[in-house]
């Protein structure tokens, strides 16, 4: 296998490296400025300052206020939060989501419907074939269902492609519905303004835009009823208790600043990137999941019939490749997709998912030799299947590996 320290990573929706801005703005606060920022001492000062700057930043980033900002432990956490946190404070009544939310919306919000003494009913939006909601239908799905919460998701982590959110959240609004988005993949990628979406509460993660793993924001409407996931000494207005993560929220904090700085750099260079990818992958008989919809500049993601995933994923790693089969956060799950089910895509076809994710260190000259790599290896393994005969005639598997 290729040393990790050599391969090319395509890999950015899964996490980013740690832009060095924010590493240097994070070290002081592990040793010289470690004092807790609940102290009201210097020590603990000079970390509190710290917290309020970082909280600036990621509000300017998302066009919010500094008070809007509660950074928790990640964008799980966020989600949860707002789907418990509402749900705690209001009368139980229905949550409507879309088929194609992230794990840590579903999971909570089934969790809701499961548990009979909560009185919840849980809905979910259909997608259209190519992966997004359609707005008109959601829009009347609000008048019909009539819930009292929405969560959507601006952008999908595995197919990239963005869902009309403002559109709903005008409607919501107009019907007295709180709704939420997961901007976590969209944030950095495409302009992200919490009062321009007009919705009441949006979650943003820091490890996504080159920032540390371990902290995220959500960011809410001051009116939004919420009760907190975390009790303890009242920290984030009381919404999230526990002493705070300083350093990983001051390099938050940086990333944010330096994701609205580059936003167009980053979205051009990685749509032309993306362009070249699928250029090359159709070419060789490739389907493109959501290819019809609107998506992130950065994210492809393809099948090659026949050619299991999995499979695809291992031999393009020891080729010095790092992409990924469906979702690195829904590894409970592997080779299964609901995105993809969601969309109809066939059972066998969506076995051969692979999603490739672009950066802004990414090249030109990585896509073209993962391009050539990915058609020697395609005919290795139909090679393969040829020698293996009537045993391989369906979808190539991760135990019909190239060293078998």
């Amino acid at each position: 296998m290729t040393d990790s320290a050599t391969q090319v990573y395509f890999d950015h929706n899964a996490t980013t490296a740690v832009d060095e801005a924010a590493v240097a703005a994070m070290l002081p606060y592990f040793q010289g400025n470690y004092g807790n920022p609940s102290s009201s001492h210097a020590y603990g000062l000079r970390a509190h300052r710290a917290i309020e700057k970082a909280r600036e930043q990621v509000a300017l980033a998302v066009g919010a206020t500094p008070s809007q900002v509660i950074f928790t432990s990640g964008g799980s956490e966020a989600n949860n939060l707002f789907i418990r946190g509402v749900a705690d404070s209001i009368t139980p009544a229905t949550l409507l989501v879309s088929a194609v939310e992230h794990p840590c919306v579903l999971r909570p919000s089934q969790a809701l419907a499961w548990r009979t003494s909560e009185k919840w009913q849980l809905h979910e939006l259909a997608v259209k074939e190519t992966g997004d909601v359609d707005a008109n239908a959601a829009i009347a799905a609000l008048s019909r269902i009539k819930p009292a919460m929405v969560s959507m998701m601006l952008a999908n982590n595995e197919t990239g492609v963005i869902q009309p959110v403002a559109a709903v959240a005008e409607a919501a609004a107009a019907l007295g519905i709180w709704i939420h988005t997961d901007a976590v993949q969209a944030f950095a990628k495409i302009p992200v303004n919490f009062a321009e979406l007009g919705v009441h509460a949006m979650t943003v993660s820091s490890h996504k835009i080159y920032g540390p793993k371990g902290v995220a924001a959500l960011i809410i409407d001051q009116g939004l009823p919420l009760k907190p996931l975390i009790y303890g000494g009242g920290h984030e207005n009381g919404l999230r208790s526990g002493t705070e993560n300083v350093p990983a929220i001051v390099g938050f904090g940086v990333a944010c600043e330096l994701a609205a700085s580059r936003m167009t750099k980053l979205a051009t260079h990685t749509r032309i990137l993306r362009d070249q990818m699928e250029q090359g992958l159709l070419s060789m008989g490739a389907i493109i999941f959501g290819e019809g919809a609107q998506r992130l500049p950065n994210t492809t993601y393809f099948a090659l019939p026949d050619i299991e995933g999995d499979t695809l994923v291992v031999q393009l790693n020891k080729a010095g490749f790092a992409v990924a089969s469906g979702a690195a956060c829904s590894s409970a799950t592997p080779g299964k997709s609901h995105v993809l089910e969601s969309m109809q895509i066939d059972p066998m076809l969506a076995r051969c998912a692979v999603r490739i994710s672009f950066g802004i260190t990414n090249t030109s000259q990585q896509v073209t030799d993962f391009l050539s790599s990915i058609k020697q290896i395609v005919d290795q393994l139909k090679r393969l299947s040829a020698i293996f005969g009537a045993e391989s005639t369906q979808t190539i598997t991760p135990d019909q590996s190239l060293t078998r």
